[in-house]
C-alpha cells in the first residue's frame, strides 16, 4: 500500500512508532476509505473510532459497527493487525502497550513503548 496523507505527517514529524494513535474517528474513515471500504467509512466514524480504538478492531467488534461481511472484516481486520504490526501470539508485548495506549488520559499520553516494557521486567523486581 502506497503511503497516504497520514502516513507522510507521520514520518515528517518523526512520529512514525505508533503514529496511528494519534488519528481521529475521521482519519480511520479516511484509511478505511484508502482501504477500498468506502461503505464503511460512516461504521467508524459514527461510532468514534480512533486510531487508539483500532486496537480492539476484530472478528468480534466489526459486526457489532454495522460491518456484517465475513470477507471484509477477514481483510479489514489483516489491515488493522498489519498497521499495529501484530504477531500471532495474543502475549505480544505489542498488543499489550496499545492496549495501555488505548486508553485516555495523561498518563496514558506519557507512556512509551521503551517504559512499558521496562516496567514489564521490573514488574517482577517488586
Amino acid at each position: 500500500m502506497a503511503l497516504n496523507v497520514l502516513d507522510l505527517q507521520a514520518v515528517s514529524t518523526g512520529t512514525a512508532d505508533f503514529y496511528y494513535l494519534q488519528w481521529s474517528c475521521q482519519d480511520v474513515g479516511s484509511w478505511i476509505e484508502d482501504l477500498g471500504f468506502p461503505q464503511y467509512k460512516a461504521c467508524f466514524t459514527e461510532n468514534f473510532i480512533t486510531g487508539r480504538k483500532l486496537v480492539h478492531m476484530n472478528y468480534k467488534n466489526l459486526p457489532k459497527l454495522g460491518i456484517t461481511d465475513f470477507e471484509h472484516i477477514k481483510v479489514i481486520v489483516g489491515h488493522v493487525r498489519e498497521l499495529l504490526e501484530i504477531t500471532e501470539s495474543p502475549w505480544d508485548t505489542r498488543v499489550m502497550f496499545l492496549q495501555k495506549k488505548s486508553r485516555t488520559g495523561a498518563q496514558a499520553d506519557r507512556l512509551t513503548y521503551e517504559e512499558f516494557i521496562s516496567s514489564l521486567y521490573h514488574s517482577g523486581d517488586r
